[in-house]
């Protein structure tokens, strides 16, 4: 990494460091000792087309300002421009590390525009809680995995993709597809559970449970992970209310808030789990450590909802002939003229769409993403100032960013 010498637009004060005056050459701005670094995004800590114009004084990071890349999705523009129902395969590319939770939110929105959320069968909602539930723990996997091999550890990284390996495996064998899903229709499913399915998933419940201990034991709570993550990276929850964080970096700050139990969306009201949130335990309250520990924590409680969906699935809600995961699929999409806006808890925080119909047709006439990636980002900037640099790979994977959600 190299100082940059091109002239931009900012304005630079002790401490502050934003857009501003047009034509400055910013080194000139820059106190003596100071300097400028970019990070990304050929770094692998950025996780993708991400850059970072870092001010420097010696070691220690003055202010951090992220420039984000472009992967040319145009979700949004796709969102526009297709039925509702043709728009799910884009809506996976969002995060595509947790494709079946945004399936999970785009459905359920649409569907309480056309009045039919309360009407789909029960064993449709569990089979939808169980996929998206396991998803999570998926995209948590690789959320710690990565973080590890950012601050050095290899190893974890190779156990955590193993034992995700089983969850893509059971989903592959769901929909067909590893990654981007297309399972999760309006008003249903796209088939139900393969035979065996419950018996498979069981067993790999029974599996992971001591895996997780593991996780726990040889990771976090290890000695060189505790000393490099905990005080680091600071978040304090008024900022993380303030800058609009949501999911486990404000969960992390100490705050129980996730729409499964806000929202109480789907079956998540009949189903028994904690929220679990940072308490400060080796560190400071809203630090790296707290981070990454409430999402293995989170992981066992998607074990305890699995486990209660599949006891649903193979009791109550068991298969039988006359169940038909597409009964209420409609076969043409045409919501009242309103403006509408539905929520749902992704791996990353609170996931939004923003539609706008006008009762003629079944494209929206305005779609919009509430990205928690893109506001989980954004406070980077805020907890960097003061850190050491090297601990800046640290503070950007502890927010776990997918760079497909925040280019939308």
């Amino acid at each position: 990494m190299t100082a940059s010498t091109q002239t931009i637009e900012y304005e630079y004060a002790p401490g502050h460091f934003r857009a501003s005056e047009p034509n400055v050459h910013l080194p000139d701005l820059l106190d003596e000792g100071q300097m400028i670094l970019n990070m990304g995004p050929q770094h692998p800590s950025t996780h993708g087309v991400l850059r970072f114009e870092v001010v420097t004084d010696g070691e220690i990071i003055v202010d951090v300002v992220p420039h984000l890349g472009y992967l040319h999705r145009c979700f949004e523009k796709h969102a526009q421009s297709l039925p509702f129902n043709q728009t799910i395969p884009f809506v996976d590319r969002l995060d595509y590390l947790s494709a079946m939770t945004s399936e999970h939110a785009w459905v359920m929105g649409v569907e309480r525009m056309l009045g039919i959320q309360g009407e789909l069968p029960k064993r449709t909602e569990y089979i939808r809680v169980l996929v998206a539930e396991l998803n999570r723990i998926a995209a948590h996997f690789v959320a710690i995995g990565t973080y590890a091999l950012d601050i050095g550890a290899y190893t974890p990284f190779l156990w955590l993709m193993r034992d995700r390996e089983h969850i893509q495996r059971l989903l592959e064998w769901v929909s067909g597809a590893r990654m981007l899903y297309n399972y999760m229709w309006i008003g249903g499913l796209f088939y139900d559970l393969p035979v065996g399915f419950e018996e498979r998933c069981r067993e790999f419940t029974q599996y992971l449970k001591p895996k997780l201990n593991e996780l726990q034991q040889l990771v976090i709570d290890n000695e060189i992970f505790v000393k490099r993550t905990a005080n680091v990276g600071v978040l304090p929850l008024p900022v993380a209310i303030n800058y609009g964080c949501t999911g486990p970096v404000l969960r992390g700050s100490g705050l129980r808030y996730d729409l499964r139990r806000v929202d109480g969306y789907s079956v998540y009201p009949e189903l028994d789990f904690d929220i679990p949130i940072g308490t400060g335990q080796v560190g400071t309250v809203g630090d790296c450590w707290d981070r990454n520990n409430v999402r293995v924590l989170e992981c066992r409680e998607s074990l305890r909802i699995i486990e209660q969906c599949l006891d649903q699935l193979t009791g109550t809600y068991k298969r039988t002939r006359d169940y038909d995961p597409q009964a209420l699929v409609p076969k043409k999409i045409r919501p009242k003229a309103m403006d509408f806006y539905a929520r749902a808890e992704s791996a990353k925080g609170e996931l939004g769409f923003f539609f706008r119909t006008d009762g003629r047709s079944d494209v929206p006439v305005r779609a919009k993403c509430r990205s928690c990636c893109y506001h989980n980002l954004s406070v980077i900037s805020e907890i960097s100032r003061g850190a050491m640099l090297a601990d800046l790979v640290a503070i950007i994977g502890s927010i776990d960013v997918v760079m497909g959600e925040v280019d939308r």
